[in-house]
């Protein structure tokens, strides 16, 4: 049976709509397996409603196209045999005004094929029956928002205890009825609170961490984005797949041999895996329950749909292709999950990038389970972050000599060899806070971060090549020893300036050489210092008139880089004009107080 292309809404159980008084719906055939879900509900009345299904539906049907003489022929075999192919979870047959009774004939194609038969009494609608499901959905949203909402506050109150990575761990194993581990680098064990599982599913546990631990090449690489390829309804290579961003709800695993490597399941949208459906009209088979398959929950793609045998045409089983690894060069997934032994096991890379990773196991799966357990993931990440390491000491071992007089130069060797480069930054649409700071820190490979009022300073190893960031706009200064650090910052917050003013999303600071190299050092500073001494007292004209040179005197995109009107622009040029008394509509003049600008 195809997977269902699932909605992004909770599964309604079939047994808690039966459960519903005021429909009197009654299963007369078919399995009566608390597992069964359903997406949605779809009525139709054609006699092969196979095009028209996207898996999961409660088919609802009045029997319009029943033929006369269905029962004595195989109608009603190929008509079943259409709807399991499809995927349909259940079909609702409707009592009068056609049909005083479930024909028995259908009765018995539902039970051979193990498709759950509903009958539903004339005093229930059909769209009675579909607002149903909604409610019922809508309620299990309700109580996973509560639940997930529940669990991130519980779990940041365990992060913030004086021992936050055990009591993070113990309270997620409360809340997921099973087993959290914390894998270090090495695959050891660092914490771990909850149940144990067997020894089964211990070990696929520690197999599933491999598979979403990052190698170093994978750590410090970028992770290039693959367009997944296109894939039909009827066939999908059962390879690795990765997970980003699940969809809340019950999972039901494949069941896997012991030994078996373990596979990593998408959370996320994917097309519906192939999977070779009940028994088909004309062909031989073996009533009975079909062994459960996987199955991935959250919303999917629609996928181009090619019908499949017509009813009475036998079908060729689907051949299964064998599992390949992932290539050795594949980033690795952000998290995987297996099923073993009846337990239900899922692995998170945790964001540092280090090596970390999260494992959970427990003997059932709830909607919401992805979501806190990812909750527990960014905590700790954090807890096991730089800041909590070797690195992290030093740093404070830094501030601490700074705050006491030492010098820049002196206290660089605690943070890092070489030379650096400083990066400033502002987001696009709204103020910088220090979540978002923190976040651009990591994308940088620094946690060398500082929130000062509107922008952002991170100060980055210059090995470290920093890259333009989706939401920033960046301003980086040239590599340069610790002690030119201050004015790096100057050269850093020049190149953000113009990076806004030219609406560019990275702006370096010049490094070629230049004319002015050809003048001592000394003579060109007190140069400088005598030509725009009228502005010494000025800070702000000095600053307006350096910005307007360096964007060849727009007034608008001055106004920008410096977000003040360009009615003020052009006053404080107009004044700067004055106290200099020359002329900054010649090219000569310009060109000199660029090149004093260059020295101060």
């Amino acid at each position: 049976m195809p997977e269902p292309s699932v909605p992004p809404t909770p599964p309604v159980p079939l047994s808690a709509l039966l459960a519903r008084e005021d429909l009197g719906l009654r299963q007369i055939a078919g399995p009566s397996d608390p597992d069964i879900v359903i997406h949605w509900v779809h009525t139709s009345e054609m006699a092969d409603p196979y095009p028209y299904l996207l898996g999961g539906e409660l088919l609802l049907s009045a029997g319009v196209h029943i033929p006369e003489a269905a029962g004595s022929g195989t109608y009603f075999d190929d008509y079943v045999g259409r709807i399991v192919a499809a995927g349909g979870a259940a079909l609702g047959f409707g009592l009068a005004p056609v049909h005083d009774t479930v024909p028995r004939a259908l009765v018995a194609a539902c039970e051979a094929y193990g498709l759950p038969l509903i009958e539903v009494p004339p005093r229930t609608t059909f769209s009675g029956i579909a607002r149903a499901v909604w409610q019922l959905m809508a309620e299990a949203r309700t109580a996973e928002l509560r639940r997930v909402t529940e669990a991130q506050q519980s779990l940041a109150s365990a992060a913030s205890r004086p021992d936050p990575i055990p009591s993070v761990l113990r309270r997620l194993s409360q809340r997921l009825g099973g087993l959290a581990v914390l894998y270090g680098p090495d695959g050891t064990r660092i914490a771990w609170a909850g149940r144990e599982p067997g020894d089964e599913a211990r070990a696929a546990l520690e197999t599933l961490a491999e598979v979403v631990r990052p190698t170093r090449a994978q750590a410090t690489a970028p992770q290039p984005t693959r367009a997944p390829a296109p894939q039909s309804r009827r066939a999908q290579s059962p390879v690795l797949r990765t997970a980003e961003t699940p969809a809340p709800g019950p999972r039901p695993a494949q069941a896997q041999t012991a030994g078996q490597p373990a596979q990593a399941q998408t959370h996320g949208p994917q097309p519906a895996q192939a999977q070779t459906p009940g028994p088909q009209p004309g062909q031989a088979q073996t009533p009975g329950p079909q062994p459960a398959r996987a199955q991935t929950p959250g919303p999917q793609p629609a996928q181009a749909q090619t019908p499949g045998p017509q009813p009475g045409q036998a079908q060729a089983p689907i051949p299964r292709p064998e599992q390949t690894p992932a290539p050795a060069s594949s980033p690795a997934p952000t998290s995987a999950t297996d099923t073993v032994a009846g337990t239900h096991l899922a692995a998170y890379a945790l964001g540092t990038g280090q090596g970390f990773v999260l494992g959970v196991a427990a003997s059932r799966r709830e909607a919401g389970d992805h979501t806190i357990a990812s909750v527990a993931a960014v905590l700790l990440s954090l807890l096991t972050g730089e800041h909590q390491s070797g690195a992290g000491a030093a740093r404070g071992s830094a501030l601490v000599r700074l705050l006491l007089g030492a010098r820049p130069e002196d206290v660089a060797p605690l943070l890092g060899a070489g030379r650096w480069v400083v990066v400033h930054a502002r987001p696009a649409d709204q103020s910088p806070d220090a979540v978002a700071a923190s976040a651009l820190g990591a994308a940088l490979g620094s946690a060398l971060v500082d929130l000062a009022r509107d922008v952002v300073r991170v100060l980055v190893p210059a090995d470290r090549e920093p890259a333009p960031q989706p939401g920033w706009t960046l301003g980086i200064s040239a590599a340069v020893a610790p002690h030119e650090w201050p004015a790096a910052d100057t050269q850093a917050a020049r190149a953000l300036a113009r990076a806004r003013a030219t609406r560019t999303a990275l702006v370096r600071h010049g490094s070629r050489p230049g004319l002015g190299q050809l003048v001592a050092p000394d003579e060109a500073q007190a140069y400088a210092r005598e030509l725009l001494a009228p502005l010494a007292e000025h800070p702000a004209l000095t600053e307006t008139l350096r910005t307007w040179l360096s964007l060849h005197g727009s007034w608008d995109r001055t106004a920008v880089a410096l977000a003040v009107h360009r009615n003020t622009v052009r006053q404080r040029i107009s004044r700067c004009a004055a106290l200099l008394g020359t002329d900054l509509d010649d090219p000569d003049v310009r060109m000199e107080l660029w090149f004093a600008l260059g020295q101060v």
